[in-house]
């Protein structure tokens, strides 16, 4: 884990908000190494020079990725969103199939189960997921953290209730990634976005199976998805990818070559010293919500804070620099490794006026 200054020193040379952001739930701010690499692989585009250097970069992020979900890099797919993955994941399901959800989740890790008009979808509050799995549910399909207010899902008593049951499981990480430490092996498919607390551009997203890829058909594989991806451009794949590469996208290729340096950071700066960091902010602000009259969503241990009746007051906060979400009425602020106490206070400042 890095020291204090270590990780101070690491974050001040790579972000210079202009303002006080505290909006990671929504997009996550650039480091300035991304920055470069970005306009580096546009360059290598501007004259003419080879892009293999940029397919090599989507290796580095799969790697780094396995590394930060626990798992083996041949289970780590490369895509571009978790619609697509969950798209995946919905049409390997049998007609009639259980696909148990909790409600208000986010679209991407539910829309593609409903659009198959012939599951059966169960939607339950989040707190009672895990004890609403029963015989004849095929698959539980959850967030991680739930966008909308940062509640964290009971993982381990949901992976416990599926065993019990027979049932599969599908994580989505997009919001927990990159602050809150991943055990994707303990679930059958997971994915993530990177463009939210991994700090990436957007069009990159990750999808986690088992070894024996757990049923799936790589219903959207290309040419990427071959064995041996540059033999495989014309007719028909021959042969698929033994890992699962199979399950690729079509790399958006500048995003992945700025994401590389995005995660480099993650990891030199440690997930459990940015977990502790990101948190240590929630708190305060929970801590001065409190002495404003103001009691935020419970959310134990999330760096996400929503807080109700106030998020018509994010226009105001955003012409004060202040940049949160408004979501369903209610305030909501994320921290992140680039925020301080000082970005907390403000908020609580003009929340107070």
């Amino acid at each position: 884990m890095e020291t204090t200054e270590t990780f101070e020193s690491l974050v001040r040379a790579e972000f210079t908000p202009k303002g006080t952001y505290l909006n990671t739930a929504s997009n996550g701010l650039l480091p300035a190494r991304t920055v470069t690499a970005l306009h580096e692989a546009a360059l290598l585009r501007a004259e003419g020079r080879p892009l293999i250097p940029l397919f090599e970069d989507v290796e580095a992020c799969r790697a780094a990725f396995a590394r930060l979900a626990g798992v083996p890099v041949t289970r780590v797919a490369a895509g571009a969103s978790v619609a697509a993955h969950t798209g995946v994941i919905a049409a390997s399901l049998p007609a009639g199939a259980e696909v148990l959800t909790a409600e208000d989740d986010f679209t991407s890790v539910l829309n593609p189960f409903h659009m198959r008009g012939d599951l059966k979808i169960r939607t339950v509050p989040l707190d009672r997921i895990a004890e609403s799995v029963r015989p004849g549910t095929a698959l539980v399909a959850v967030g991680a953290a739930q966008s909308a207010d940062g509640r964290i899902a009971d993982l381990a008593a949901l992976r416990d209730a599926a065993r019990t049951h027979g049932a599969r499981t599908y994580v989505d990480f997009s919001q927990a990634a990159g602050w809150l430490p991943m055990d994707a092996d303990a679930y059958d498919f997971s994915a993530a976005v990177s463009f939210k607390w991994l700090l990436g551009p957007h069009g990159a997203a990750f999808l986690v199976v088992p070894e024996d890829f757990g049923g799936l058909t790589p219903v959207l594989a290309g040419w990427v998805a071959g064995e041996e991806p540059w033999d495989s451009c014309y007719g028909p794949v021959a042969e698929l990818a033994h890992s699962a590469r199979r399950f690729d996208l079509t790399p958006a290729l500048f995003t992945y070559a700025g994401l590389r340096r995005s995660l480099d950071l993650i990891e030199e700066l440690g997930v459990a010293a940015v977990h502790a960091h990101d948190l240590a902010l929630a708190e305060r602000f929970r801590a001065g919500l409190a002495t404003l009259g103001h009691e935020a969503l419970p959310a134990p241990g999330s760096a996400i804070v929503s807080v109700p009746g106030l998020g018509g007051r994010q226009p105001e906060l955003g012409r004060a620099g202040v940049e949160v979400s408004n979501r369903s009425g209610n305030l909501r602020a994320s921290f992140h490794l680039f925020n301080t106490p000082a970005d907390v206070d403000r908020l609580l400042d003009v929340l107070s006026a």
